[in-house]
């Protein structure tokens, strides 16, 4: 895994211009801390930070391949898992290789199919292909985002970069927000609405789209959709298929030349990597497998079972780790550590984002970083396979809206009268879930309920899974630690779409085709645990603590959050430890404490990244 930066420009000479190209890379150096490269010529530039995963030798970047007096270059982030596949079909065509990395066979992919190399790929990326002859750049992002890419096109230019941060640092972006970005925090966050950067003139390249730009100008494809068909195969044949796909998903993703762990949580999707991994290791004598898992201090104090967090997790880690024979670590962290990081994790996704739920992950892979390079997690089987309560919680899958944000009123209560005078944010949330839903290719033979199914599938696929693999992708790899996740795999997300929920559902639990699929990979109580998401903190040190600082800024005079809020309603909100705001803020993890820190972070926002406001 790498950060990877670029800039192509027809009026400047690019050349004289290295040291904002370096400046751009500075800021991914923790995305990359093993290597750096620049590449630059009268027209265009390349910057590259590298994390050493595969062929140390052989994959620096950026990366310059001459076919036929040809000069192609790339930068790239990301790693495919067909790499041994892709490799021989181009020897087979005559292509000889240096080494073995992935990006000189994803270089030569596109030197030998052009634009249409990404039909071809299996893995998680974000690239960019400068073709000197042509005078032309070619941008494409993995099927599912994983990988992060982000744009600015503006009169003769166009700068990318793996962050927004990265764009930021070129001396011609400014950081503003206009109204649609202050919507965007208030209203949508911490998602954001496919292909916004939230910052005014900066965009996310969509998951599954490429992007060329030269002299013509700039144009964008969407290379890769979901196909809506009636699914024929009965239930065992989906079982057995669903089984192959996960399986082999697993083992192509514990390829490297570095130490390679997995997170365990005790639950159906990490227990089943940490198995499957285990069961890998043991065979190919590779030793024994090291997980890693994470609580916080006084939650058996704390925590109490709700129909969202039945139960902790510690007990079940114990369960599958002695059961996998795995060499296992307890990560614990305490409400200061998680306080005192949200800073580093709002710098990290570049905006305010899921509070301790993202300062707990970037404190965790900080701390195995420390023993191990790439990691393997459980995200996006529930998105994937419908393990979130709103798939079959009637009065949640029928709400017209997104399920996981639905406290709209109350998030535009915060908002200062001056700001609602300029948006709308009923129209605004209900535009962007409308413009949603538009996108959704039924099938003609779906009945309503297939129709909505299709709807929730989607919806959580575009919105909620691409939320947490920002979190997961930021939070990470701010520490160098390369997390992948074998759930999203394109092959399982295109076959579970047509999967009917009736077989998703099996023995009306959710996951339950899944759980049936991993049968004799995981011990029954293990397989059949109910869902339970990432552990938050439920010590209430961590809400007091919280809640002071948002006191502290509400003192203030000169916050900058208070150019943006309804100060008496904020005030109102914290007197009442949260309970005026009545809701969730996102999902089920974001309550009163997680939206004081959000607020928290919003301030921390508007001063570390001088956002001006327009």
């Amino acid at each position: 895994m790498c950060g990877i930066a670029g800039w192509i420009d027809w009026q400047t000479d690019i050349s004289n211009h290295q040291l904002a190209l370096k400046c751009m890379a500075n800021t991914l150096a923790n995305r990359g801390p093993d290597d750096e490269g620049i590449w630059i010529s009268h027209c265009a530039g390349f910057a590259h930070r590298r994390l050493v995963v595969i062929d140390p030798e052989g994959g620096c970047q950026p990366m310059i391949r001459t076919h036929w007096n040809h000069k192609y270059i790339i930068t790239y982030n990301g790693e495919l898992y067909n790499t041994p596949e892709l490799r021989k079909i181009l020897q087979e065509k005559g292509y000889k290789f240096l080494g073995h990395s992935d990006t000189e066979v994803l270089l030569v992919s596109y030197i030998e199919w052009g634009e249409k190399c990404v039909q071809y790929l299996n893995g998680i990326y974000a690239f960019g292909i400068w073709d000197e002859a042509k005078e032309s750049l070619f941008l494409a992002r993995d099927r599912m985002g994983v990988k992060p890419l982000f744009y600015r096109q503006q009169e003769s230019n166009l700068i990318f970069g793996s962050e927004i941060k990265t764009l930021l640092a070129h001396p011609n972006i400014e950081a503003t927000i206009d109204s649609d970005g202050v919507s965007e925090i208030f209203l949508m966050g911490p998602a954001r609405t496919p292909g916004c950067g939230v910052f005014k003139n900066i965009f996310e390249l969509r998951p599954g789209y490429c992007l060329t730009y030269n002299r013509n100008g700039l144009k964008t494809t969407q290379y890769w959709s979901l196909e809506s068909k009636v699914h024929t195969d009965d239930f065992d044949r989906t079982t057995e298929k669903v089984r192959h796909l996960v399986l082999d998903a697993i083992r192509r993703q514990l390829v490297a030349d570095v130490p390679v762990c997995t997170f365990l949580s005790g639950g159906l999707d990490s227990s089943a990597i940490s198995a499957i991994a285990s069961k890998e290791f043991a065979e190919k004598e590779l030793g024994q497998l090291h997980t890693y898992s994470i609580d916080y201090v006084d939650n058996d104090k704390y925590f109490k079972p709700s129909v969202f967090q039945p139960n902790a997790d510690a007990h079940w880690v114990q369960i599958v780790s002695k059961a996998l024979g795995t060499q296992h670590q307890y990560k614990m962290f305490d409400s200061p550590q998680l306080v005192q990081s949200l800073q580093t994790a709002m710098l990290a996704r570049d905006l305010p984002g899921m509070a301790d739920v993202d300062s707990s992950l970037y404190l965790f892979c900080h701390d195995i970083k420390k023993e191990a390079t790439v990691a393997l997690s459980g995200e996006c089987a529930d998105e994937v396979f419908g393990g979130y309560p709103w798939y079959y919680r009637k009065e949640m899958l029928n709400t017209d809206t997104f399920p996981w944000s639905r406290a709209t009123k109350e998030r535009a209560g915060l908002l200062s009268q001056e700001l609602l005078t300029k948006i709308n944010p009923e129209d605004y949330v209900r535009t962007r879930y409308k413009q949603t839903l538009a996108e959704v290719m039924m099938h003609e033979e779906d009945s309503p309920e297939q129709k909505r199914m299709r709807e929730m599938s989607y919806l959580n696929l575009t919105w909620f899974m691409t939320t947490l693999l920002d979190r997961k992708d930021r939070m990470s790899m701010a520490t160098g630690l390369e997390v992948r996740v074998p759930f999203c795999d394109h092959r399982i997300v295109e076959y579970m779409w047509n999967v009917p929920w009736e077989m998703k559902y099996y023995k009306k639990r959710e996951k339950g085709l899944l759980r049936h699929a991993l049968k004799g990979v995981l011990p029954e109580d293990v397989l059949w645990r109910k869902k339970s998401p990432y552990p938050k903190t439920h010590n209430p040190s961590y809400h007091n603590a919280v809640k002071d600082l948002l006191q502290q800024i509400l003192d203030e005079k000169d916050a900058p959050l208070l150019q943006l809020i309804n100060k008496e309603t904020v005030q109102d909100m914290v007197n009442s430890d949260g309970k005026t705001f009545g809701k969730p803020w996102f999902g089920q993890l974001m309550a009163s404490a997680q939206i004081f820190a959000y607020l928290v972070q919003v301030d921390m926002w508007l001063r570390e990244y001088k956002v001006r406001i327009v």
